[in-house]
């Protein structure tokens, strides 16, 4: 039913967008303003999942909040549909730059053949794209992050936390993207304890499958769990809220990713199962693109959020893990090593 919802809200957006384009007739040369002069600014379109998703979308949204906030101006966001195409996404960055908003930020990897289209046709509008660097243009600015760095931080919590030397990872779909989430979880783990072994699983091949599925992750949570798993890892987007329910339910602890996910309205029931979660902040990546281009100093090219910069970390809201003496010792270790370079952390799992 919530699905069918943002499907329904994403149609109306669209058509109410397509008004204004036929109102305003909006071109490149209309991106700072519209609606009879009221400057526009940030638009983000969600990945799969969309708003709601307690943890990649919304920590996107979060930034669109506070551009809104902070600037003042009209922003944007719009859901994704059930099996769009590339070409679906890319008439949603097209509409949304002909009525007139700068920056524009897809957010996901999918949307890299969306943005490369776009930002050819609307040179004078800045285009950003979180989680991918493949892409690049004079008016494209790539926001990534060094997810390995904190999900290594996130195996050195499982390693500590575990009592049956079993922990488990689920990410959404098999890619060089969650596979550095894997990549440095199991590092972490290895290099913290040694036997600990380490179930994973991906959910499915289809992003909209793998990414926005919570009984798919609850049921390979709880495989995991039934093989002895007592701390799960996900990197899962939607489905990840499954993985939670699921480390809930027997009592063991979860470690979630992208928000703070212990502190997720939608997720207070399971609270407690939450040890932390591996943030990066996407909020901020998407505000700082904003406000350079409400400086007039668009940023573009890679730019990198690492532990050195603050932009990944593991969040300390959980009493449970900000008291741990022990376990706190061991992350500021790991975490200095990592930023000095004396920890070298891989970006694909170990064969």
């Amino acid at each position: 039913m919530r699905r069918v919802s943002r499907i329904a809200v994403a149609g109306t957006a669209t058509a109410s967008l397509a008004l204004a384009l036929a109102a305003c007739g909006g071109t490149s040369s209309d991106a700072a303003k519209s609606d009879g002069g009221k400057e526009k600014g940030l638009a983000i379109a969600y990945d799969v999942g969309g708003k709601g998703d307690q943890s990649f979308n919304d920590a996107a949204y979060e930034g669109l909040k506070q551009a809104k906030s902070e600037f003042g101006y009209q922003v944007a966001d719009q859901e994704p549909k059930d099996g769009e195409s590339d070409d679906d996404k890319t008439a949603r960055l097209v509409n949304l730059a002909k009525a007139g908003y700068n920056p524009i930020v897809g957010i996901g990897y999918s949307y890299a053949p969306a943005v490369k289209e776009a930002a050819a046709k609307y040179p004078k509008v800045t285009f950003g794209i979180v989680d991918d660097s493949s892409v690049q243009g004079k008016n494209i600015a790539d926001l990534v992050f060094q997810e390995n760095e904190v999900s290594y931080l996130a195996g050195v919590t499982a390693a500590l936390k575990t009592k049956s030397d079993t922990v488990g990872f689920v990410g959404g779909v098999d890619n060089a993207l969650i596979n550095k989430f894997q990549a440095g979880f199991e590092q972490g783990v290895k290099d913290t304890k040694k036997g600990v072994k380490v179930e994973v699983q991906y959910l499915d091949e289809d992003p909209a499958k793998g990414f926005a599925s919570p009984d798919l992750g609850k049921a390979a949570a709880e495989k995991q769990i039934e093989d002895g798993a007592d701390v799960v890892y996900h990197a899962a987007g939607l489905s990840g809220q499954g993985v939670i329910e699921a480390a809930a339910g027997a009592k063991k602890l979860a470690i979630g990713v992208d928000s703070d996910q212990y502190g997720q309205q939608a997720l207070a029931k399971y609270k407690d199962s939450i040890i932390t979660s591996a943030t990066k902040d996407v909020a901020k990546a998407i505000f700082n693109l904003a406000q350079s281009v409400k400086d007039g100093k668009p940023q573009t090219g890679v730019i990198t959020g690492d532990l050195k910069s603050g932009e990944v970390s593991l969040a300390d809201s959980n009493p449970a893990f900000k008291s741990d003496a022990k376990l706190q010792a061991a992350l500021k270790k790991a975490q200095a090593g990592i930023v000095d370079g004396s920890i070298k952390v891989d970006l694909k799992p170990a064969k």
